[in-house]
């Protein structure tokens, strides 16, 4: 059986330490689903949390964490590639898959197994984007498709990406990627929005007292641009932005405070449109105990457990 557990939800909802605990009583393995956490050395502003994996002195395994450089530009089609290597291992070694992260494109991505290509770099198509500008290019992208998820086209350079993917795809309508079938059982840890917002406030004053400015300093002394790290967007972005002086430090917090807010957000209105789109979530109470949380998952999923 291919099968699958999602947990996900918006930032700051406790998931992964749900699906970690989930993991040691199923004998499961985390697949991330975070489009930042993928890259090294990017840990305290992309919440890696990487001790959450750690339970009773015994080490969770994990995928799809620190497995490309920062400064790269990891993308969907490769997600999907790299999923589905890990995915298949697990599932040969009869361990129980855990889709874990936040990053909704990439778990509806997985779950209705969009069939993804590489598409190559065209850079006399983005020469010529180049000379349009950002209203123009959305128009131009409308013509291919519904823009959902407009948080992936918020810098020009995502835009004539999104573009150029669109463009390639017409132009290749013989495309089709095997990808395995897989049964999935979704789960959507939400919390309450006082109790959302009280963490995500939290939790960025301990980031930074942990050293999440250092890390983005030591990012740019070993060549990442600021280009890029402004790329990845939220702590990155900000933190970059103040290092550069154009913020002051308490505008840099008050800012960045308030975009995450906008993000988890942004992901609750992804999360209920893959319902609408079709996709059957289960909605679990973030504010319950995490043992309570982790049975409902359980007799949920108890054909996955219990049936081969």
């Amino acid at each position: 059986m291919n099968r699958l557990i999602v947990i996900t939800g918006p930032t700051a909802s406790g998931k992964t330490k749900i699906a970690a605990h989930l993991a040691t009583q199923l004998n499961g393995e985390i697949l991330s689903a975070d489009s930042r956490q993928v890259y090294k050395g990017m840990d305290i502003g992309t919440g890696k949390d990487l001790s959450d994996y750690i339970i009773d002195n015994k080490q969770v395994p994990y995928h799809l964490i620190d497995i490309v450089d920062a400064g790269y530009k990891y993308n969907l089609y490769q997600f999907q590639d790299d999923f589905t290597k890990a995915y298949l291992d697990i599932n040969n070694r009869k361990s129980v898959p855990i889709l874990c992260g936040g990053s909704g494109l990439y778990v509806e991505a997985i779950v209705n197994g969009y069939k993804l290509a590489h598409v190559p770099a065209n850079y006399e198509f983005r020469t010529r984007c180049e000379q349009l500008d950002f209203q123009q290019l959305t128009e131009e992208l409308k013509q291919f498709k519904k823009l959902h998820n407009v948080t992936d086209i918020d810098t020009k350079q995502r835009l004539i990406r999104a573009l150029e993917i669109e463009v390639y795809y017409h132009e290749h309508p013989e495309i089709n990627i095997d990808l395995p079938s897989i049964d999935s059982e979704i789960f959507v840890i939400d919390i309450s929005r006082e109790l959302r917002r009280q963490r995500i406030s939290d939790r960025l004053h301990q980031r930074l007292s942990e050293g999440m400015i250092e890390e983005v300093k030591v990012l740019l002394e070993k060549g990442v641009s600021a280009e890029t790290l402004i790329y990845y967007g939220l702590e990155y972005k900000f933190i970059t932005q103040f290092i550069q002086g154009h913020f002051t430090y308490n505008e840099m917090v008050s800012s960045l405070e308030i975009a995450i807010h906008q993000f988890a957000k942004r992901q609750m209105t992804w999360f209920r449109g893959m319902e609408r789109r079709g996709i059957k979530l289960n909605w679990i109470n973030g504010d319950l105990p995490l043992d309570d949380k982790i049975a409902i998952i359980k007799h949920k999923c108890g054909r996955f457990i219990f049936q081969e």
